[in-house]
């Protein structure tokens, strides 16, 4: 099985992500993984911290010549802002912030310092999500899955349009706040200003897209082996994220069947594709039916809250004292939600690529690739 595991504090010397289970024989991509790593700390309304980092990876395990070796494979991030040692630059907490887990975790450790709370909290350990999301892609790009994320909204400001699917990365790659429409990008980055303005934080929600998904990853037998369902998982692991939804989400609770579900369509000249030419006319499902990938585009969604690191603290207690307080101050973003779509967008990739190999199975990558080959093969005959 494909898993990893991360470690690392927000001010620690750096966040370490261990990644098990990828089959030998793929080749690496550090460009990808520093390119993603440099997506993460950008995008309008992030805060002074990412003016200190330059994240780069480093590999200390797992590969030889660029290529991996089907052991685990060791990426650190350094962190340059290291002080978690130094009692001045890096002082106890004590006040908590309402929104955030140093209360809750104070109290489930047993501490009134909740500086130890905040830093493993931070969504600063998502740059070790980040790498290992983009260091397993090559696995995926190799039988044609591509993963892209957009915001859909900050702060209630939306986008209504989209360019063709062809240019989306180009135009989410222009936009400072990741978003395909440009017109509400400037509303986004100026709703941002105001927020930063009032001391305030914004959040919004975010859209992951896999193209190029065959039919059969996942599988309706168990609970936990349901793709949509570790999908949700993966993205609600993320730190502010509230909720999550696939394909039309909780608009198809208002709608009939008859307008929510997808119509099935055949066309044998396009058996060769991902669906097996099993197409459909909508794609309300967002790519997934019974917790199987059905050939369609994969489209999920989660809703990012506002940061809860504010400018203008709100009320709170001194855990030593119980008395009124305000919150604890620290070095934050006004908003990060075009740096959790990067986040999201590798999160999916991870999971995918999991998917994938418990499908075709495998040690090495010229096994997975005809495993998959043999598989769609097979299903063309039903």
């Amino acid at each position: 099985m494909l898993t990893y595991r991360t470690a690392g504090e927000s001010h620690g010397k750096a966040v370490v992500a261990i990644v098990e289970g990828l089959p030998a024989g793929m080749k690496a991509d550090l460009k990808l993984v520093d390119g993603e790593l440099k997506r993460r700390q950008g995008g309008h309304g992030r805060g002074a911290r990412m003016s200190l980092e330059a994240d780069r990876v480093k590999v200390l395990a797992g590969l030889r010549r660029g290529v991996t070796l089907g052991s685990p494979v060791v990426l650190v991030v350094s962190n340059r802002d290291f002080r978690l040692d130094d009692f001045r630059r890096c002082p106890p907490l004590y006040q908590p912030r309402p929104g955030h887990g140093d209360l809750a975790g104070g109290l489930k450790y047993l501490t009134a310092d909740m500086r130890g709370i905040l830093e493993r909290a931070s969504a600063r350990e998502t740059a070790a999500r980040v790498a290992a999301g983009a260091f397993v892609r090559p696995l995926l790009g190799a039988v044609g899955i591509g993963v892209l994320a957009h915001v859909v909204s900050i702060g209630g400001v939306e986008c209504r349009r989209r360019p063709a699917p062809a240019s989306w990365r180009r135009a989410r790659d222009r936009s400072p706040v990741y978003a395909l429409d440009a017109r509400a990008g400037e509303a986004m980055m100026a709703a941002i200003d105001v927020a930063r303005r009032a001391g305030d934080t914004l959040g919004g929600v975010i859209e992951v897209v896999a193209s190029g998904v065959p039919v059969g990853l996942g599988s309706h037998v168990a609970a936990d082996r349901r793709l949509d369902a570790r999908l949700a998982s993966a993205l609600m692991s993320i730190q502010a994220i509230k909720g999550v939804e696939v394909g039309l989400g909780f608009a198809a609770a208002l709608l009939p069947g008859s307008t929510v579900h997808d119509e099935i369509l055949f066309n044998a000249s396009k058996r060769g594709g991902p669906d097996l030419g099993f197409s459909r006319r909508t794609n309300n499902a967002g790519g997934i039916e019974a917790g199987i990938s059905n050939g369609q585009p994969i489209v999920v969604r989660a809703a990012m809250k506002p940061i809860a690191t504010l400018g203008a603290p709100l009320a709170s207690i001194d855990l030593r004292t119980k008395r009124a307080a305000r919150a604890a101050e620290e070095r934050s973003d006004v908003c990060a939600v075009p740096a959790a779509s990067v986040v999201a967008e590798n999160a999916v990739a991870f999971e995918l690529a999991r998917a994938l190999l418990e499908k075709t199975g495998g040690d090495t990558m010229a096994e997975v690739e005809a495993n998959l080959a043999n598989y769609l093969r097979l299903a063309r005959l039903i």
